[in-house]
């Protein structure tokens, strides 16, 4: 090959390289740009999920602003008037009453004491003011011995006490979650007895609700908490989603079950 031959091929050489060094830059640009989209992709989503958590947690404030303000109206406004009722009945000169007026007089004194026992329960479950004042456990086991005592339904506590209490008003929303879980198996599961327990686990902290009654699969729920007669559903998972938690439920032949995993505050057992 002589000089000219060897001057083409230098050429075809250096035109190989520019090719290459031009896919190269592409192939660079391209992967950067992709990369630079992943990116913003990725901070958009975070930018909507931190929007979304601050209208739940909007949303949940303004509903327990509202439960504290009908549950002190309750109390000091309707409790007040149906005790105050109680007590001019009781001066009530029944002697010169027929028997059947006094017995309606004695019903009436009996059905305004159910009265005022219904609005302080009311107002005590509205407000949750047992465990603002005495941690999570308590307030739970509080609304769990109201609940067994005007319901026929056996229920058995089982609170770890090494989690203490949880902080930045977790506590409310956890509390919530399970009145409504509570409030729901009374009303649709027909169960007859109904156990709850808790326990820290692998940084996070479980509470397990299991009863004998009708219960959702994880499917049913994923499909109800959508719809507008949903059983409260979707408040509970607004609750669960500004927690960062989890809730599994579970339905076989002997019992129904729910779980709820909680990520553990700082100190808590693995």
């Amino acid at each position: 090959m002589g000089e000219q031959g060897s001057y083409i091929v230098s050429l075809v050489m250096v035109g190989i390289g520019a090719m290459l060094i031009l896919v190269i830059a592409f192939l660079l640009t391209f992967n950067h740009s992709q990369r630079r989209k992943f990116r913003h992709r990725q901070e958009m989503m975070t930018l909507r999920e931190e929007q979304q958590n601050l209208l739940i947690e909007a949303a949940i404030k303004a509903e327990e602003s509202e439960r504290k303000r009908i549950a002190e109206e309750l109390h000091d406004d309707v409790g007040a008037l149906l005790s105050a009722t109680k007590l001019y009945m009781h001066h009530i000169d029944t002697g010169p009453l027929k028997e059947t007026d006094r017995l309606s007089h004695e019903k009436c004194i009996e059905l305004l004491g159910e009265s005022i026992g219904k609005v302080r329960t009311i107002s005590h479950n509205l407000h949750s003011i047992m465990m603002e004042d005495m941690g999570l456990n308590e307030g739970i086991r509080s609304f769990l011995r109201k609940l067994e005592q005007s319901n026929s339904l056996s229920i058995i506590v089982e609170l770890d006490e090494s989690y203490g209490s949880f902080t930045g008003g977790k506590d409310i929303n956890i509390y919530r979650i399970i009145q409504e879980l509570c409030n729901n198996i009374l009303k649709h599961a027909d169960a007859q007895a109904l156990t709850i327990r808790s326990w820290p686990e692998n940084k996070h902290v479980n509470f397990q609700l299991q009863h004998d009654g009708k219960g959702l699969s994880q499917e049913m729920f994923e499909q109800l908490r959508f719809q507008s007669n949903g059983l409260g559903l979707k408040n509970i998972q607004n609750r669960v989603a500004l927690l960062k938690g989890i809730i599994l439920f579970d339905v076989n032949d002997m019992n129904s079950s729910v779980l709820l995993k909680i990520p553990a505050e700082n100190g808590v057992p693995a």
